[in-house]
């Protein structure tokens, strides 16, 4: 019911860094919703078989706005192979742009990407089938504050954005736990329709003021999880050591 009325051409904001806070089960009732052709910002595509992968798995993203690839081996073959609109954007410039979206701010100027083609256009954003590029993207203005020369980025706004919070009370205060922050936050800001997956949701006033994220006029939405899929923290990637040996 959270997202029933995402339409057609939607472009959507979600939260996550790789699979760290991503909104698993709202993703998951996206796919089954249906909607496709979407416009999807955040920081990267999910991983093969999993989050925002599972979408671009089933042809239902058409454009994409994010920092990296990464992993995901699907992402990568359909922008090379010219199937995918993507516009990778520095990472910093990208959460920035959602938050000035988010603030009411349409632009704003940095030096990330002065003298790139960031700023000088020509970064490949879509490619024909032969590998030659399609689309590529235009220089952007550049100009000098306080001897540094730096770059306009345009504010980011999206039709809807997908979050996940470790708890939220019913006014719609947000708490997020350690690195599932991350991206959350400044995509809850960015959406003209903020629907939100919590861990865990109180009555208000039990999320301390100093605790409190986002603040609940940006989120309108709210779907409790269940204590099962509030478990459900996948690892993208396991990083191990051999335990010391005991004396």
């Amino acid at each position: 019911d959270a997202v029933a009325d995402v339409a057609r051409g939607s472009s959507l904001a979600v939260g996550g860094f790789g699979l760290s806070g991503i909104p698993w089960f709202l993703i998951d009732a996206l796919l089954d919703q249906g909607a496709d052709d979407l416009t999807v910002v955040s920081n990267n595509c999910g991983v093969d078989g999993a989050g925002l992968g599972l979408l671009l798995e089933a042809r239902r993203i058409s454009r994409v706005v994010a920092s990296y690839i990464g992993t995901n081996k699907e992402f990568g073959r359909q922008f090379l192979a010219g199937e995918l609109h993507v516009e990778l954007t520095p990472q910093g410039t990208l959460a920035e742009r959602m938050r000035a979206g988010g603030a009411g701010i349409g632009a704003f100027y940095t030096p990330t990407g002065v003298g790139t083609l960031v700023a000088d256009g020509g970064l490949p954003w879509r490619y024909h089938p032969d590998g030659s590029i399609a689309v590529a993207s235009p220089p952007k203005e550049v100009r000098a504050f306080g001897g540094t020369d730096m770059v306009l980025e345009e504010g980011i706004t999206t039709d809807v954005s997908l979050v996940r919070a470790a708890v939220a009370d019913r006014s719609g205060n947000l708490r997020f736990h350690a690195s599932a922050r991350n991206f959350n936050p400044d995509v809850a800001m960015c959406g003209r329709l903020t629907v939100v997956e919590a861990e865990q949701v109180v009555e208000v006033g039990e999320i301390a003021p100093e605790d409190v994220h986002v603040a609940g006029i940006f989120v309108h939405r709210i779907v409790e999880l269940t204590p099962e899929q509030a478990a459900r923290k996948s690892v993208e990637q396991a990083t191990t050591r051999p335990r010391p040996e005991e004396d």
